[in-house]
This record gives C-alpha cells, sequence and structure tokens, in this order.
C-alpha cells in the first residue's frame, strides 16, 4: 500500500492560474498537466511583459490578478553557458523572481509555487541530498550564479510567507528532460545534448561520440510531465516555509547515460571522453522522502522518458 493522499488544500478547479515561462520546457509541461483541471490558464507572451521589468510585471499582475502562479520562467543552461554568462544568469533570474513574487503578493494572489533547481545544494552534499542540506557548503562553481539566484527565490517565498502570510511555495526539482527541451550544443542540459551527439554521430556513421569529463559523476533524471504532475500535486496539496525536493529517486554514471542515450537512438559507436572538460559535481541525487511521504511517485521510467524524448527531437528536426 502506498502512502496516503493528503487533504487538497487549494483546489486548482475553478481558479485563474498563471504559469511563468510556459513555453519552456517545464512551463509547457505544467500547462499539458493544467488541461485536465476545470481551470482558467493564462500566459503572457514575453514581448507582452518582460518579466525583467517590474513596471510591467506588476501593471500586468494588478489587472489579470490570477489566483495561482507557477513561477517557471528562468535563465536556463547547462555548464557552459553558466560558465560564460555568469552576469545575464545571476541578474536576469533574480529579477524575474523578484518581480513576480512581489507582484503576486500586491495582487492578492492565494498560491504561489516557485520552481528551484538541485543546484542550490552544495557541491559535496551527503547523498542523497535532503532538503536541510541547503546553505550548509560551497555550491558547484561552475553554475552558482543560477545556484545563487534560485537559493534567492527560496528565500523570498519564505519571506512573503513569514512577514504577509502569502501561501508561497517552493519545488525543487533533480535534472528535467523530455519534450521541449533545448538542444543548442552550446547551451543545452546532458540528456538533450548527448541526444544530439548521438543523433548526428548516426547520421554520419562516424566511429564514436565524444563527451565531456571522466563520465564518472552520477546524476538522477525525470521526466517533465512526472514534474508538473508533482508541482501540480504540491500546489494543491501542501503550504509550508520548507522547499520540497522532486526527483526519481535513482542515479546513474554519465558514461552509461551516454549509452543508453546512444543505443534507443541507434548508435552503435564507442563512447570517448574529453578529460579537458568540466565533470562538475561528483554526485547529485536527492531524497525525495518528503514528497513520496505525501502521496506522489513518478510514474515514466528512464528508458521510456528518453525513447519520448528523441521522438520529440525527430519531431522539431522535422525527421520523425
Amino acid at each position: 500500500m502506498g502512502a496516503e493522499m493528503p487533504e487538497v488544500v487549494f483546489d486548482l478547479s475553478g481558479k485563474k492560474v498563471f504559469v511563468a515561462g510556459h513555453n519552456g520546457m517545464v512551463g509547457s509541461a505544467i500547462v499539458r498537466r493544467l488541461a485536465d483541471i476545470d481551470c482558467e490558464l493564462i500566459t503572457v507572451a514575453r514581448d507582452t511583459v518582460d518579466l525583467r521589468r517590474q513596471s510591467e510585471v506588476e501593471e500586468w499582475f494588478g489587472s489579470e490578478k490570477p489566483n495561482a502562479v507557477f513561477l517557471a520562467a528562468a535563465r536556463v543552461g547547462g555548464i557552459l553557458a553558466n560558465d560564460t554568462c555568469p552576469a545575464d544568469f545571476l541578474y536576469e533570474n533574480l529579477m524575474i523572481e523578484a518581480n513576480i513574487i512581489h507582484a503576486a503578493f500586491r495582487a492578492g494572489t492565494s498560491k504561489l509555487l516557485f520552481l528551484g533547481s538541485s543546484c542550490i545544494y552544495p557541491k559535496h552534499a551527503p547523498q542523497p541530498i535532503a532538503e536541510e542540506a541547503l546553505l550548509t557548503g560551497p555550491l558547484e562553481p561552475t553554475n552558482e550564479w543560477y545556484a545563487v539566484a534560485k537559493i534567492a527565490g527560496i528565500k523570498l517565498c519564505q519571506a512573503y510567507r513569514k512577514q504577509h502570510g502569502c501561501d508561497f511555495i517552493s519545488a525543487m526539482p533533480t535534472n528535467l528532460y523530455g519534450p521541449g527541451d533545448n538542444y543548442d550544443l552550446n547551451s543545452s542540459h546532458v540528456v538533450p545534448a548527448l541526444i544530439r551527439k548521438a543523433h548526428e554521430a548516426k547520421l554520419s556513421n562516424a566511429r564514436s561520440m565524444t563527451i565531456w569529463g571522466t563520465g564518472e559523476p552520477r546524476r538522477e533524471f525525470l521526466h517533465v510531465d512526472d514534474c508538473a504532475d508533482a508541482l501540480v500535486f504540491l500546489t494543491e496539496n501542501y503550504s509550508d516555509a520548507n522547499h520540497v525536493n522532486v526527483g526519481s529517486g535513482k542515479d546513474l554514471p554519465i558514461r552509461d547515460l551516454a549509452r543508453l542515450v546512444a543505443d534507443i537512438v541507434g548508435f552503435a559507436g564507442t563512447i570517448e571522453h574529453d578529460l579537458g572538460r568540466p565533470d562538475g559535481t561528483p554526485r547529485k541525487l536527492m531524497s525525495g522522502g518528503r514528497l513520496a511521504a505525501m502521496g506522489w511517485q513518478p510514474q515514466i521510467s528512464l528508458e521510456e522518458g528518453l525513447a519520448r524524448t528523441y521522438q520529440d527531437f525527430l519531431a522539431r528536426a522535422g525527421e520523425a
């Protein structure tokens, strides 16, 4: 028997729900999940409201007055993007989250969920990483700018809850992948980068494909549709200052992930390693005990999720 489902504390049915970042991978997954709920979904285009501009955000919130907000808008990218554009990652993410959280407070929004990232945790945090590990050690240097911004978002939600009684919560997803991912090798995360590399190696009949580093670091992955389901679950069933991890509870070495992706794509060559590139954090497996105790579990296996994601890649490339 699984854990008992908690009592719903905030029913999204009949509510006006704003998804910030609706065109992104997570935001679009939240939009897909909300289609199953009888709510009024609202979004806004970037050329209509620049979320980095406080006056534009506050004017829009004052007009629309959403009952609930999923704050999934962010400047995101992999190791290379984070390491080469630190000012952009810190500034833009601070502005987006601060503007939306403050505007939601001023507009009387009843519920807000802030989407963080597992990079908020110390580089050498004990594994699996419990929520309590936050701010207990140094961050991974290659993405500390993004991590600092996300930590600030958590603290903003806690501060507005403490000072103003706002029901603002935070969720920390693990490494996500799935439909709508970014396959640009200069700014993508590991799963879409591997999919593109393996696909191009297959098309060119290459004997090998090269991945960054030793391949030894272990990572946990969660399909974005599972993540969206968890975020809706938390919005309806959770109300507390503490942030909540959202993950699969399983990890594997990057070299094994690369082989799995290659097999799914149909590339039979070898995996080579560029040892001049950084590995990043040695291991990053999050403890999902808090969310599991509430009664939520992921449904999409890594193999199934990767196969779905490759089909999304082919569709976007016009090859499906």
